[in-house]
This record gives structure tokens, sequence and C-alpha cells, in this order.
């Protein structure tokens, strides 16, 4: 290879480089852009996400009030009063961490629970997010959160047929949550 040659290869090489550095500079023009433009519009989304979330667990409340020095805690408040306390709680499934959102009432009563995420085997595992397991877990206490095999059980809450990990991820989360908010309440 001649000089000439060499200097050629290396000059190529070099507007190569550059050319790839100016659409990476571009490239993150754009999206910062993008993101500067559209992230209060994320942000509200989010925020309209989330209120309807807590509605459809907690409904006809005048209005939801985060809850000072607990994160991600809101109050359910209807007449001036507290009736709910809507907690985010999460346990181990079968394939990952469930995550859910559940309302307890200052007593230690499920009022309602949604799972938000998880990863539970479709049609088996993701139940635990459906009729008739949910309603076994809405209006009881934290002594009657524990999951059984015994049909003739009622104090307790039944597993899923073929998944009762999953079903013990869920009653959990909801206990905890339970056990968060008796804590917090004084049980009151």
């Amino acid at each position: 290879m001649s000089a000439g040659q060499h200097d050629e290869s290396s000059n190529s090489i070099l507007k190569i480089a550059l050319n790839l550095a100016m659409a990476c500079f571009v490239s993150g023009l754009i999206i910062a852009g993008v993101h500067f433009v559209t992230a209060d519009a994320a942000a509200q989304k989010a925020e309209e996400l989330k209120m309807d979330s807590m509605k459809a667990l907690v409904q006809d409340v005048e209005k939801f009030e985060p809850v000072e020095g607990k994160e991600d805690w809101y109050k359910a408040v209807k007449d001036g009063k507290t009736i709910a306390y809507i907690v985010p709680s999460s346990s181990k499934g079968f394939e990952g961490h469930m995550q859910l959102l559940v309302a307890v009432t200052s007593d230690g009563t499920v009022l309602n629970y949604d799972i938000i995420s998880h990863k539970e085997t479709p049609g088996l595992g993701d139940k635990a997010n459906e009729e008739p397991f949910k309603s076994q877990i809405i209006g009881k206490k934290a002594d009657g959160l524990e999951v059984v095999k015994d049909p003739s059980d009622k104090e307790h809450v039944q597993a899923m047929t073929g998944a009762t990990i999953s079903s013990r991820a869920a009653t959990t989360a909801v206990a905890k949550a339970v056990e968060e908010v008796v804590h917090f309440t004084g049980g009151k």
C-alpha cells in the first residue's frame, strides 16, 4: 500500500466516523426535543391513570390525598373523613414479582385490590385479579388472608386450581398492605 492510498483510507475512515458522530448528535437532539415537548403531557397522563386506578378501587370518594411520610400512599376522603388508604404492595409470584394497589380501611378491612403488573402464567396465575378469586379477599381482615386448599374452609382464601403460588402471592401482597395500614392507623 502506498502512502497516498494509506492517507485516502485514513481520510475515508475519518469521514465515516465524523458522519456517524454527527448522526448520533442530531438524533440525540431530536430525542431530547421530543422529550422536552411531551414530558409534561406524559406526566399528566400517568397521573390521570393513577387516579382512575384509585377511583376503581374506592368509589364514591371526593378526593385522594397523598399520605405524608408514606411514599405512593393515598387516603380516600369522603365528607372530610378518610374512608380508606390506597397502598402499593408486592410479593413474589410464580414467574416474578406481582405488584398491587390495595384499598384498605383504617381497621384493616380489604375494600379492593388491583394487580398492576405481574408475570404470571396466562390463564392460570393471572386470574388472581378476577372473580371468583378476587371476591374471596375483598371484605377480609388480616386473619382471613391465608391461602388454603380445603373447599370446606370458608374463612380463608381458596387457592386457584393450578396456581397456588400465584394465589399465595396475591394474598400475601394484600396481607402486607393490610398490616401496614393497621400499623399506621393503630387499627382504628
